[in-house]
């Protein structure tokens, strides 16, 4: 198998003096393609962080973050940028859907800000499809539930055919159901070979991934092998 993510003794501090905050201690991780890996930890344990460093949206103090073979700590900003639009989705807890606009129309938004040259319609209609939410195209978020509101998101993240989808808390705001829907959607993506790395506190959501690493105090304390990605 590919290795997407290789990331070695990659540490991240905030602020100096007594306001000095070391979020992430030593971190040592492999991600493979058509991988689904969940990351779990207390609040604080610095998942967001390592997950915010693999997304290229925060930069490491130090250490190696290897992505697709390219070292993203040599990147410039505008190259990191580029990356990111085009290889990672993300999905958030909150949605982050534009509420005046339709879920075909912010998936639509999506695609515009990559770049699209086909037709967005049709593009957009299809991806609302593989979320099974192709009836719903014409509803704004408020109109949708918890759960679908997700499920937009989700459409929205593989808008520009991204290779890694990156998912902080995606069900931390649905009830059981609905989360363990997203869950299965989420895991569902690596049958196409995506790779898919989620933060989540429940411990139900992360075992339905391939792997489950535990972080604590910024640095991995283990790892449990849930399946063969």
């Amino acid at each position: 198998m590919d290795l997407v993510y290789d990331l070695k003794n990659v540490r991240k501090v905030y602020g100096k003096g007594k306001s000095r905050v070391e979020a992430l201690r030593g971190i040592n991780l492999q991600v493979m393609k058509g991988e689904f890996v969940s990351i779990m930890g207390p609040s604080g344990s610095g998942k967001t962080t390592l997950l915010s460093i693999m997304g290229l949206l925060t930069k490491p103090t130090s250490g190696t973050v290897m992505i697709l073979g390219k070292d993203a700590t040599k990147l410039r900003d505008r190259e990191a940028t580029l990356l990111r639009r085009k290889t990672i989705g993300f999905v958030f807890q909150t949605f982050n859907l534009v509420p005046w606009l339709t879920a075909l129309e912010n998936i639509e938004l999506a695609l515009a800000i990559g770049n699209y040259r086909g037709n967005k319609k049709k593009k957009a209609l299809e991806l609302l499809e593989i979320v099974g939410l192709r009836k719903r195209a014409y509803h704004k978020p408020l109109q949708l539930s918890g759960g679908e509101q997700q499920r937009v998101a989700i459409a929205r993240a593989l808008a520009n055919d991204p290779q890694i989808i990156l998912a902080d808390e995606p069900t931390g705001n649905l009830d059981s159901a609905s989360g363990l829907q997203v869950v299965q959607m989420l895991s569902s993506l690596t049958e196409e070979d995506r790779t898919v790395v989620m933060v989540t506190h429940d411990r139900e959501m992360a075992e339905k991934a391939d792997r489950i690493v535990r972080i604590k105090d910024g640095k991995i304390e283990g790892e449990v092998i849930l399946s063969e990605a």
